[in-house]
């Protein structure tokens, strides 16, 4: 099972920016990447810059429409993420339980939808999808 670990940051939807983490903190960060990837379960991890420098794309009444970051409406948003490959929930948890983390962070777990998780008129629409997907690396 694929699993993404979102990290958020409290106060980070405010941070300007260039806004960089501290070299200690992503010393600490980099040590509980390496114990993912030693584990054999890291597909991907990296992390973002602040939304400041983001944009949205919205789509009301068929239109999209480009909105620069900051965003006045967020309350949380993801700072980094990692991908990971385990054999259940209560893994992805325990594996979240080890992150350097501090008081002001928070790390969402979520399942990926993988595409027997659809019923079979899902799983045929999407069939050409999950070959390009798999091709480029995908799974």
């Amino acid at each position: 099972m694929r699993f993404m670990m979102l990290m958020i940051p409290k106060g980070y939807e405010t941070a300007t920016p260039g806004t960089m983490p501290a070299a200690d903190a992503v010393a600490e960060m980099m040590k509980f990447n390496e114990a993912l990837q030693n584990a054999g379960i890291l597909l991907a991890c990296d992390g973002l810059h602040p939304p400041s420098v983001g944009a949205r794309v919205t789509f009301q009444g068929g239109k999209p429409k480009v909105s620069d970051g900051p965003f006045a409406e967020a309350k949380e948003v993801l700072g980094g993420y990692w991908m990971i490959k385990v054999n259940s929930r209560e893994e992805a948890i325990e594996w979240a339980k080890k992150c350097p983390a501090g008081d002001n962070e928070i790390i969402e777990i979520r399942q990926v939808q993988e595409m027997e998780d659809f019923p079979a008129d899902v799983q045929k629409a999407a069939a050409g999808f999950e070959a390009m997907q798999t091709g480029a690396g995908g799974r």
